[in-house]
């Protein structure tokens, strides 16, 4: 199945007014965005990461997800400029990817 048609299935008619692209190779798009000096912003909990409610956004700005369970990989964090991180309480570490990415464009925007 090709890509754009995979992604319709979950934007259900969002990706006509949203601009979007797929690259197969993540890597290869950072070190694109970074050639435009665009901000590289990885949500992922590290010694570096800055908490969300803390972080002062530079724009223009890229924001790196990774696997739910496994997180963004040390090869892409290398790319990244800053590391953020959702605070978290009580026994649990993390959150349903898409309900981070809520969480954080929410933050940066308000």
């Amino acid at each position: 199945m090709p890509p754009h048609e995979k992604i319709s299935k979950t934007a259900l008619g969002a990706e006509t007014y949203v601009s979007w692209e797929s690259c197969r190779q993540t890597w290869r798009l950072l070190e694109k965005l970074k050639k435009e000096q665009i901000n590289i912003v990885a949500l992922e909990q590290t010694k570096e990461s800055v908490e969300l409610f803390k972080f002062k956004p530079k724009f223009p700005l890229a924001l790196v997800l990774g696997n739910e369970v496994k997180g963004i990989s040390p090869k892409i964090l290398k790319y990244c400029d800053k590391k953020i991180s959702i605070p978290m309480y009580g026994k649990k570490e993390s959150l349903n990817v898409a309900v981070a990415m809520g969480i954080v464009l929410y933050q940066i925007i308000k």
